[in-house]
């Protein structure tokens, strides 16, 4: 095997297309999680407020990038999490000790990205005005 190159299965096209519908799933699942998790919805007109606010704020460009960066990382972990939820869920509606972790963890992880962007947030507003 070594030396030799790994063809494509034709499980996924190649190039242009590949990315379209890559795309395209991505955006389904925006979809999905728009309609189906009141948090994500929460998030999303947080992020509608919050980035244009950063713009405006007298911070740095690197202090507004972090700013909207630490919001976009609550979004993103918003999105895995409730993608291991449905999953888990998937898998048995019946309460399971791991279930239950695996669901924890993944809640907090989004509370540690919360926590981050109130963090980011209250350091460059600080370092912006005073």
């Amino acid at each position: 095997m070594e030396g030799r190159e790994i063809k494509n299965s034709g499980k996924h096209p190649r190039g242009f297309t590949h990315a379209w519908r890559a795309t395209g799933i991505a955006l389904q699942g925006l979809r999905a999680a728009w309609q189906h998790e009141d948090a994500f919805r929460q998030e999303v007109l947080v992020a509608a407020i919050a980035i244009p606010v950063a713009l405006f704020l007298p911070a740095s460009t690197f202090g507004k990038a972090m700013m909207i960066a630490s919001i976009f990382l609550v979004l993103i972990v918003e999105l895995l999490n409730s993608a291991l939820e449905a999953a888990v869920d998937h898998t048995s509606l019946k309460q399971h000790p791991l279930a239950k972790r695996a669901k924890d963890v993944a809640s907090a992880a989004v509370l540690l990205s919360i926590v981050n962007a109130l963090v980011v947030w209250g350091l460059v507003i600080k370092y912006a005005f005073f």
